[in-house]
């Protein structure tokens, strides 16, 4: 006989209440099971607006399915008879500039890649060379910084959004617009160019992260002048990408970056 279990051990903000509604069946024996259409079972989990961290409201959780077996009489199998099957890891907002405001969504807390590709006809293929530079020759971007390494190439260096701090937005964007009249001169935007940065202007990693973080490595940035239209194939793509996977502000969630 198998014997399902489920269980939430943990939930972020403690105080947090996550309610699971559905019912888990009892024990069964494998035949039965195998004979299921469809086979298992389902269970809801509902976590009330207003108990989540500020300002996304958000609640983060642990889901621990678990199955115990029981033999026959007279039978005395060898290994494990019981244990957990998978976690999972849901969570639940009310980010006002996301998806559904008023009613609020649920994802699973997995960091995401955003993917770039620099094939040929690819809308953001410039950003995506450029992005492709910086993770791979870190050396030879602007500005020059022997020691740079650029963050979120990998879940280990993961990109944060910053959407609250407007002042912040602006100032990682004038810094690089600053850096690329520095290094490619004043009329750097002739021929319909922007000033391209990575990491990007709406994350905490941008060009002007020194300034509210002054422990952060200085220049650790890449500006480069490129095509008007790139650049904002390349944002759109971005904005696009936080929406739809519900990209949290600041250090309740993360993305990182890939290129393809």
């Amino acid at each position: 006989m198998i014997k399902p279990s489920v269980k939430i051990p943990q939930v972020w903000p403690a105080a947090a209440n996550v309610k699971q509604t559905g019912t888990v069946p009892g024990a069964r024996s494998f035949d039965t099971i195998a004979a299921q259409q469809p086979a298992g079972f389902t269970r809801v989990l509902n976590a009330a607006a207003g108990q989540g961290s500020t300002p996304s409201d958000a609640i983060a959780a642990v889901f621990e399915a678990s199955a115990t077996i029981t033999p026959p009489p007279g039978y005395t199998p060898g290994g494990e008879l019981s244990g957990t099957l998978f976690f999972l890891p849901p969570r639940w907002d009310k980010a006002k500039y996301l998806s559904k405001p008023t009613q609020g969504g649920a994802a699973f807390t997995y960091l995401v890649p955003l993917v770039y590709s620099t094939k040929a006809g690819a809308p953001e293929r410039a950003v995506a060379q450029h992005i492709k530079t910086a993770f791979t020759k870190p050396g030879t971007t602007k500005p020059v910084n022997a020691n740079k390494k650029v963050p979120g190439a990998t879940v280990q260096t993961p990109l944060r959004r910053l959407y609250h701090d407007n002042a912040r937005r602006k100032k990682n964007r004038s810094t690089a617009v600053s850096t690329c009249k520095k290094v490619f001169g004043d009329d750097y935007a002739q021929g319909g160019k922007e000033c391209d940065e990575y990491p990007f202007a709406t994350t905490y990693e941008g060009c002007a992260q020194t300034t509210y973080e002054p422990s952060a490595p200085k220049n650790n940035f890449s500006v480069l002048p490129l095509a008007k239209k790139d650049n904002g194939n390349a944002g759109n793509l971005l904005g696009q990408f936080m929406t739809l996977n519900r990209i949290l502000d600041g250090d309740d969630d993360g993305f990182y970056v890939t290129i393809t």
